[in-house]
C-alpha cells in the first residue's frame, strides 16, 4: 500500500509539473506573440507618424507652389487682358485716324459735307417720299458791292444738327450728305467705318494674341498639374528615404508611453493575461539610458526573472540604435497556477482522499492488532478468573460426594457457601461482561431516578471494607458537595465508583492511600478519586478508557482483570451526560474527576 501511494504520488507531481511546464510555455508563447504584435504596431505607428507629418509638410508646401501657380496665372491673365485693352485702345486710334483723314478727304472735295444718322438715310433716300419736299435748300448767294455773286453757300433746312457718332458703337458704314462744289446738287456719300486692310490686320493680330494667350495659359495649367500630382510621390519617397536612415535616435522613432502602456495592456488582454506588469525601453547595445519605463531597474545588465524582450525596429544591419522592449511578470506563476486550480485541486483532493484511505487503513490494522492483543488478554484473564471459581466449586462439589462427609452438617454447609460464593463470584463475572456487551449495543436502559451521592459513595465504600482492610488501605472521605442529589441511575453509579475505587486499590504497590472528594460545581457535582499509586504515562492515560486495555506492569501479572472496568464507567458517564477527566503522572498516583449534572 505504502509503494502503490508513493507511486500514486510522484505520478501525480509528475503531472503536475508537466502541467505547469505546458501552461508556462503557453504563457510564454502569448507574451512573445504579444510582444510581436506590439512592436508590429509601434512599427506601423511609426511609419504613419513619419507619413501623417511628411505628409503636413508636402501639404503646406504643394499648397504654397499651387497658390504661386495660381498667381501666376491670375497675373497672367490681368496682364493679358491690360495688354488687350490697350491694343483695343491703339486699334481704336487707328481707326479714328482713319476716319479722320477720310473726312478730311470728303470735306476737301464736297460742299458742306454732314454726317447724317441711319434713320435720316433712310428718309432721304427714299425714292417715293411722303413728302413732296423733304429735303429743303436755302440758298445764301453773298454778292459785291456792283451786284456781282462772289459765292453761294446751299444750307439743308432738314438738318437741325449734327449727328453724333459714338466710337464704342461705329455703325458698319458712315453716311455722308454733302453737296457738290460745282453743281450744288446734295448727294449721299458712304464711307465704310473700318478700312477692310485694317480689319484684317486687326483681326490677324487678335488671333495671333489669342492663339499666344491660350499657349500660355495651358502651359501654366500643366504645370500647376504638375506640382500637385509630383507631391505624393515626392512623399512617399521622402518617407522611405527618412525611414532608410540609420541616424534617426530611437525616441524620435517610437510612440508616447501612453501609448505604447496601452498597447502593451491590449495586446495581454487578447491572450487572456490579466497580470501586472513591468516595461521599459532601452538601446539594443545596453549603453544608452532607458527611454521609457514604469518601474526602477537593478543595477547591472541582470534581468529580472520572467523577463521577455523583443528587438523593436529590425536588426543592427538596418538601423543604427532598433532599440529594445523589456516585459517583466512579477506575479507570472500566480496565473499559471490559477490556471491551473481545478487540476491542482482536483489532484490535491485525490492524494488527500488516498492519503486519508491509506492512514485509516493503517490505523484501522495496528488498532486490530492491539485489539486482538487485548482480547487475547482479555480471554486469558477471564478464563483464569472462570477458573478459579469452576475449580473451586469442582472441589467442594467433590467433597460433598464423599460419603464420610455426609453427618458433618457443618462442613457441608461451609462447602455449599463456598459453592454459592464462587457462583455470586462468576455470576458477576459474567454480569460485567454482559453490561459491557449492551453498552455498546446501545441496548442498557438506566433508570432516571434521585440519587444522594454522598451517601451511595459512603454505602459502596462500607461493601469494600474487607477488600480494603486486606491491603491496610487508608481511606479518606471528603464528601462536601451539598446539595448532593442527581438524577440517574443508583446500580451503576455505584459499579462506577466501586470500579474506580478498586482499581485504585489494586494499582497500589504498597499500603495505599485513596482520597475521595465530593463537591458542588457548574450546575452539578464533581467526584475525585485520588491515590497514590504507579500511575501512567500521559500515552496510557489516552487509552484507559479503551475495551480490553490494560495498564501494563511488566512481566508481572498480580494485577487481575478484563480491561473493561473504566471503559464501562466513560461509557456510564456519557450516558448520564457527565464528563470525565484523568491526571496522571508515573510512580505520583491517579486522580479521576467526574462531573455529573443535577438533572
Amino acid at each position: 500500500m505504502t509503494f502503490a501511494l508513493l507511486g500514486v504520488f510522484v505520478m501525480q507531481m509528475y503531472y503536475i509539473r508537466e502541467s505547469y511546464n505546458l501552461k508556462s510555455q503557453l504563457f510564454e508563447q502569448n507574451v512573445n506573440q504579444a510582444l510581436s504584435s506590439v512592436v508590429n504596431k509601434i512599427q506601423k505607428t511609426n511609419v504613419i507618424s513619419r507619413i501623417n507629418k511628411k505628409d503636413f509638410e508636402f501639404k503646406e508646401l504643394k499648397g504654397r507652389n499651387i497658390r504661386m501657380q495660381t498667381d501666376s496665372i491670375v497675373a497672367f491673365q490681368i496682364k493679358h487682358k491690360e495688354s488687350q485693352a490697350l491694343r483695343r485702345l491703339k486699334q481704336r486710334q487707328q481707326v479714328l485716324d482713319y476716319l479722320g483723314i477720310q473726312d478730311s478727304l470728303i470735306r476737301d472735295n464736297f460742299a458742306s459735307p454732314e454726317i447724317i444718322s441711319e434713320e435720316d438715310f433712310v428718309i432721304l433716300s427714299n425714292p417715293t417720299p411722303n413728302d413732296k419736299n423733304p429735303l429743303k435748300l436755302n440758298v445764301d448767294d453773298i454778292k459785291g458791292p456792283n451786284g456781282v455773286l462772289i459765292s453761294r453757300r446751299v444750307i439743308p433746312s432738314f438738318f437741325r444738327k449734327r449727328a453724333v457718332l459714338n466710337i464704342n458703337r461705329l455703325p458698319d458704314t458712315i453716311r455722308y450728305l454733302a453737296f457738290d462744289r460745282v453743281t450744288g446738287l446734295p448727294q449721299f456719300i458712304n464711307l465704310p467705318s473700318i478700312d477692310p486692310e485694317l480689319r484684317y490686320k486687326f483681326k490677324m493680330e487678335d488671333a495671333k494674341i489669342e492663339y499666344k494667350y491660350k499657349t500660355e495659359l495651358e502651359r501654366l495649367y500643366a504645370d500647376t498639374a504638375i506640382v500637385y500630382n509630383a507631391g505624393n510621390v515626392s512623399l512617399l519617397q521622402d518617407v522611405a528615404k527618412e525611414m532608410a536612415n540609420k541616424d534617426i535616435p530611437l525616441e524620435e522613432r517610437m510612440p508616447s508611453q501612453e501609448h505604447l502602456d496601452t498597447l502593451i495592456k491590449r495586446e495581454l488582454l487578447s491572450k487572456n493575461i490579466d497580470l501586472d506588469y513591468n516595461y521599459w525601453v532601452k538601446p539594443s547595445n545596453h549603453k544608452g539610458k532607458v527611454i521609457y519605463q514604469n518601474v526602477s531597474l537593478p543595477n547591472g545588465d541582470v534581468l529580472p526573472k520572467n523577463t521577455f524582450q523583443k528587438v523593436i525596429f529590425g536588426n543592427d544591419l538596418m538601423i543604427k540604435d532598433p532599440g529594445m522592449l523589456y516585459l517583466s511578470f512579477p506575479n507570472k506563476n500566480s496565473l499559471i497556477f490559477n490556471n491551473m486550480f481545478v487540476t491542482l485541486s482536483s489532484s490535491v483532493g485525490l492524494l488527500l482522499v488516498l492519503i486519508s484511505i491509506f492512514a485509516y487503513t493503517i490505523y484501522a490494522i495496528i488498532r486490530q492488532k492491539k485489539l486482538s492483543e487485548m482480547k487475547t488478554d482479555f480471554i486469558n484473564n477471564m478464563t483464569h478468573e472462570f477458573k478459579t471459581p469452576v475449580a473451586t466449586i469442582m472441589i467442594a462439589s467433590e467433597a460433598l460426594k464423599d460419603p464420610d462427609l455426609t453427618p458433618d452438617k457443618a462442613r457441608v454447609n461451609r462447602l455449599a457457601g463456598i459453592i454459592y460464593d464462587e457462583n455470586v463470584r462468576l455470576g458477576s463475572h459474567i454480569e460485567r461482561v454482559l453490561n459491557v456487551a449492551k453498552l455498546d449495543n446501545k441496548e442498557l436502559k438506566l433508570e432516571r431516578n434521585p440519587v444522594a451521592v454522598n451517601d451511595l459513595i459512603s454505602l459502596v465504600v462500607d461493601s469494600m471494607n474487607l477488600q480494603l482492610q486486606k491491603k491496610d488501605t487508608e481511606l479518606i472521605l471528603a464528601l462536601d458537595a451539598d446539595p448532593d442529589v442527581v438524577i440517574g441511575d443508583e446500580l451503576h453509579l455505584s459499579n462506577m465508583i466501586y470500579n474506580l475505587i478498586d482499581n485504585a486499590n489494586k494499582y497500589s504497590p504498597e499500603t495505599p492511600k485513596i482520597t475521595i472528594k465530593t463537591k458542588n460545581q457548574a450546575n452539578g457535582i464533581c467526584i475525585e478519586v485520588s491515590d497514590e499509586g504507579i500511575g501512567m504515562t500521559k500515552e496510557q492515560t489516552k487509552r484507559i478508557f479503551d475495551q480490553f486495555y490494560r495498564v501494563p506492569t511488566g512481566n508481572l501479572h498480580d494485577v487481575k482483570g478484563f480491561g473493561l472496568g473504566l471503559s464501562y464507567v466513560n461509557d456510564i458517564i456519557k450516558q448520564m451526560n457527565g464528563s470525565v477527566k484523568v491526571n496522571s503522572e508515573k510512580d505520583k498516583g491517579t486522580t479521576f474527576v467526574i462531573h455529573l449534572p443535577f438533572n
